[in-house]
């Protein structure tokens, strides 16, 4: 096992008028499981490959435990790779793909069998050795995939979004094996996602990125709690966290015509700023008498809970079109009839504060 270090990694492809990995220090621990996010673009599988030595590193250093690694072949830092799309040989048996790379190590032929069948008892594959990869569903190929990698017994294990190509429930089942798989492994483990269910269900740490940069990395409790930014606020989270700017009155910003009461200290963290944005979760509203003005457009009522979906009270029905989407988390005893206004009480204590100067967090 060991522990993965990036420090000041940058990747500049040529012709790129901007980095597409910028400067990426980040620390991850010994057995840790750690969740790069974020969307399309960002540098999430370029920094994944990097650590794969799939990509040049142009500046900085990685290092595996204590080993630099930067300039090292694939070959040479004991790591394993899960792709997107397998990349299993069709005419090979399952048992044959996943023991392809110890052939090519030289391992003999007795010690791959035990492995391969080491690893196939833990992924469920024992009744698939024989079978041909098209022959198996795509949740088998991806665990015949996950079995490849296992073989190799490598210090760390790197996965490039594993589960995009499975049907929507498969997905949900498959990466809670991962997640108990690693858990049982205590391999060190990078794992890349756009998914952010994903990444808050799976991961011990999630690596939040954006153009590139590194925007904020914790537990996926303390990344939903506290976001240290716009970016990661209405990032993390489903449905995504409510973002609303106003001007700033004296005890409060105003929202529409409700002013939403935010704590003086909170407010003299912004010197000279005529607004700021307000991040308040679905789940943090609920109806009362007096609060934001919601004109209700969709009501889902799913059980137990219902989502409001609406805009500001208000707005005439042309601005509506292009206004932002509030959502609120409530009691479907009593939802709301769709066309109404409502009001909705927010919890204070659950007031996400930004500035709108920095994007930065306040409160």
């Amino acid at each position: 096992m060991a522990t993965v270090t990036f420090s000041d990694a940058s990747r500049v492809y040529p012709g790129a008028d901007h980095p597409a990995v910028d400067k990426l220090t980040l620390e991850i621990g010994d057995g840790e499981f750690m969740v790069l996010v974020g969307p399309s673009g960002c540098g999430k599988s370029t920094s994944l490959r990097m650590l794969a030595g799939l990509e040049e590193v142009n500046t900085g250093n990685i290092y595996i435990g204590d080993r630099d690694v930067t300039d090292l072949p694939p070959k040479d830092r004991d790591i394993a790779m899960v792709f997107q799309n397998y990349a299993l040989y069709p005419h090979m048996t399952v048992a044959d793909n996943m023991g392809f790379a110890l052939k090519m190590q030289g391992v003999g032929k007795q010690e791959r069998a035990e492995r391969v069948l080491e690893a196939a008892k833990l992924l469920g594959l024992e009744d698939f050795l024989s079978r041909k990869p098209k022959a198996l569903s795509g949740g088998q190929r991806q665990r015949v995939a996950m079995g490849r990698a296992i073989v190799r017994q490598p210090q760390v294990f790197l996965m490039d979004e594993p589960l995009s190509n499975l049907d929507a429930k498969l997905r949900v089942s498959t990466r809670t094996q991962i997640a108990a798989l690693q858990t049982r492994l205590g391999v060190t483990t990078v794992y890349v996602t756009h998914d952010q269910v994903e990444a808050m269900t799976m991961g011990d740490r999630v690596a939040v990125m954006k153009d590139g940069v590194l925007q904020q990395v914790d537990t996926p409790l303390t990344l939903y709690d506290t976001p240290a930014n716009l970016f990661v606020a209405g990032f993390i989270g489903s449905p995504a966290m409510n973002l609303m700017s106003g001007p700033i009155v004296e005890g409060g910003v105003t929202i529409g015509d409700y002013t939403v009461p935010i704590k003086r200290e909170v407010l003299a963290k912004a010197p000279g700023e005529k607004t700021l944005t307000l991040g308040i979760r679905p789940e943090s509203f609920t109806m009362a008498d007096a609060g934001i003005g919601i004109d209700v457009a969709v009501v889902e009522e799913l059980g137990a809970d219902a989502y409001v979906y609406g805009t500001l009270a208000g707005l005439a029905d042309d601005a509506k079109l292009n206004a932002q989407q509030i959502v609120a988390r409530i009691s479907s005893r009593r939802p709301p009839e769709r066309g109404a206004m409502v009001r909705m009480g927010v919890d204070t204590e659950h007031i996400h504060v930004f500035s709108d100067a920095t994007q930065e967090r306040l409160s």
